[in-house]
Formats: structure tokens, C-alpha cells, sequence
């Protein structure tokens, strides 16, 4: 498996024959220049998630991409004259020759006054997970955890019990965007996380194969 990181959340993941990018949002980079995509992944509706200004570029340049998503973003991609794929926690979607589980129902709460969406999180192969903005943890063992490192509606404190009770193989950090710098986070992180998770951090442009 081959991740390419875009910033924040969108990951370009090569496994199988399938390519598949996620979260394209308004945070990431350099996702427009992306080709040859099977599939897209929209974990849920806000906008560093999922840049409706530049998503019809980008499905333009992948006619026979695939997306899926959230009730909510299927609605708020309609409306600008996108077809996207509602998925629910449960389904089993074939990309090419990878499987992908679809978990979650909805967003992490920012504050009981803010209306909440729905989120979806993502395994892909049985390798790699996607939590979206959610900390649920899947019944499934994970293998590679793409692990959210600072949001509106979390802690510190709860990033770092979400890596202990995944405890993956490796944890790939995302979420990032709103850090001024990733050191005192990162270093956390790093020092509180399980003694056997590899800690892999992917910069912007920059790919790794595992």
C-alpha cells in the first residue's frame, strides 16, 4: 500500500488496482493535479473535508472515478450537480480489487449548541482506517490508523486514548491544519502512544509504501 498525503485529512491510497483519494478539503494541497482515481472518499461535509469549490476540477480530470460519502455531503454535492454514492455504517464497497468497510454514523460533537452531521469512517484493504471526525473505534483490528491530531471537538487527551484503544501496527498522523506548529502535539503523541505503534509522519507531497 502506497499513502500520499495532501495535508490534513486527504490521503491518496494505491493498493490492489485501485486508487483512491480522500477527503479533499479545503486545508489540503496539491490533490487537483491527482489522475487515474478509482474512487473518492468524503468522510462528511465540512469544508476541510470536502472543498466543493474544487471538487467538479478534480472529477473532471477522473471521469470514471467513483464517490462515496455521507447523506449529507451526497446532498450539499447534488446541489452543485455531483452524483455521489450514500454509504452507511455496515456496507462493503469493491474499489477495483480492494475492499473498503464503511463505519460511524456521526460527527464528533463541537458543542451541544452546534447542529451535528453524519461522518463515515473507512477501512480500506483491511489495512488502513479513516476515522473521519469521529473517535469510534471499529471492531476490526487496524493495522494502519490515520490518526486526528487536533479539531474543534477533541482533546489532546482523547487523540492520545483513541491511539491507545486502536492500538495500530502504525499510526499516521492528520488533522493537523489548525496547528500553528505539529511539535508539542506530535511529541506527545509520540511519547504517550502504545510501546509496539510505529509513529509515521507523512509530509505534504510526500508518500510512504507499507
Amino acid at each position: 500500500m502506497k499513502i500520499t498525503k495532501f495535508g490534513h485529512s486527504c490521503l491518496l491510497v494505491e493498493t490492489g488496482n485501485a486508487r483512491i483519494l480522500t477527503d479533499p478539503g479545503a486545508f489540503s494541497t496539491g490533490f487537483g493535479a491527482v489522475g487515474s482515481l478509482d474512487a473518492v472518499l468524503i468522510t462528511h461535509l465540512h469544508a476541510d473535508h470536502l472543498d466543493l469549490s474544487r471538487i467538479s476540477a478534480l472529477l473532471a480530470a477522473n471521469p470514471l472515478a467513483v464517490m462515496y460519502a455521507d447523506p449529507g455531503s451526497v446532498t450539499s454535492l447534488a446541489e452543485i450537480g455531483i452524483t455521489a454514492a450514500g454509504v452507511h455504517a455496515g456496507d462493503v464497497l469493491e474499489i477495483g480489487d480492494v475492499t473498503v468497510e464503511v463505519f460511524g454514523d456521526i460527527h464528533a460533537v463541537i458543542h451541544h449548541d452546534l447542529p451535528n452531521v453524519e461522518n463515515r469512517g473507512y477501512l480500506i484493504a483491511g489495512r488502513l482506517y479513516l476515522p473521519g471526525d469521529s473517535l469510534s473505534v471499529p471492531a476490526n483490528p487496524v493495522e494502519i490508523l490515520a490518526l486526528p491530531t487536533m479539531a474543534p471537538w477533541m482533546a489532546v487527551k482523547e487523540s492520545i486514548e483513541f491511539l491507545r484503544t486502536v492500538d495500530p501496527t502504525v499510526a499516521i498522523p492528520i488533522h493537523e491544519a489548525m496547528l500553528a506548529s505539529t511539535d508539542i502535539v506530535y511529541g506527545l503523541l509520540q511519547k504517550l502512544k502504545p510501546a509496539d505503534t510505529q509513529w509515521l509522519n507523512i509530509d505534504d507531497g510526500q508518500a510512504v509504501e507499507l
